[in-house]
C-alpha cells in the first residue's frame, strides 16, 4: 500500500448521517472479487439518473469535486454491511481520505487495511471544510484549511499501519523476530508440542 502521510485536495461534501455501504457500492455493481472496477459502481444510486445517465446535482459529478481526494460525510458513514467493496470503491476513486462525524467500526477498520484515511472531526469542522482546499497531517494528526486548524485522535497501531502503508499482515511482519524467540522458547519449555506425527 501507499503510506499515507499528508494530503492536500479540495473537500467534497457529502453531508449526509448514515451513509451505508449498500450506497457506496451496491451488490448489483460488484461485478468481481478484486478491488479493481468498482469505482464505476461508487455511489451508483446517487450518482446515475435512470439509463446510467450522470446525475448533474451529485457532488462528485460536479466538475469542481470530480477528483476530490477528501470526502466529507456526517454521522455513521459506513454503515450497514460490512463489505470491503465499499472502501476499494472509495480509494479506486481515488478518495484517499474521508472525514466525518463518526464512521460504522467496521467500516472505518476496512479503511486503515487498505490505507484509506478515516478522520473523526465535530459536525462544525466537517462544515467548516467544505469545498475548501484542505491538508491533512496523518503525523501531527491536523487537518487545516483556509487559516483554520483541527485535530483529530487515532489510536497508535492504525496511525503506524498508515503512515508506513501496512497491513494487516505486514503489521504481524514486524514482529517476526519477536515471534521467532518466542517459538524457540516454547520448543525449549515444551517439546512434546513440537512432535511431529510419523505414524
Amino acid at each position: 500500500m501507499t503510506p499515507f502521510t499528508t494530503l492536500t485536495g479540495i473537500a467534497a461534501p457529502l453531508l449526509r448521517d448514515n451513509v451505508d455501504t449498500d450506497a457506496i457500492i451496491p451488490s448489483r455493481e460488484m461485478k468481481s472479487t478484486g478491488r479493481t472496477g468498482l469505482a464505476d459502481g461508487l455511489f451508483a444510486p446517487w450518482r446515475y439518473s435512470e439509463g446510467r445517465t450522470p446525475n448533474p446535482d451529485f457532488v462528485l459529478n460536479q466538475p469542481d469535486f470530480a477528483r476530490a481526494p477528501i470526502l466529507l460525510s456526517g454521522t455513521n458513514f459506513g454503515c450497514g454491511s460490512s463489505r470491503e467493496h465499499a472502501v476499494w470503491a472509495l480509494a479506486e476513486h481515488g478518495i484517499r481520505c474521508v472525514i466525518a462525524e463518526s464512521f460504522a467500526p467496521i467500516f472505518a477498520a476496512n479503511c486503515i487495511r487498505n490505507g484509506l484515511l478515516p478522520v473523526v472531526m465535530p459536525q462544525e469542522a466537517v462544515r467548516a471544510l467544505t469545498g475548501q482546499m484542505v491538508t491533512v497531517d496523518l503525523a501531527g494528526q491536523s487537518v487545516s484549511a483556509n487559516g483554520q486548524s483541527w485535530t483529530f485522535a487515532m489510536d497508535a497501531e492504525p496511525k503506524a499501519m498508515l503512515l508506513e502503508g501496512l497491513d494487516a499482515i505486514d503489521l504481524t511482519l514486524k514482529s517476526l523476530p519477536d515471534i521467532d524467540r518466542w517459538t524457540r522458547e516454547d520448543r525449549a519449555a515444551r517439546p512434546w508440542v513440537y512432535l511431529e506425527n510419523n505414524a
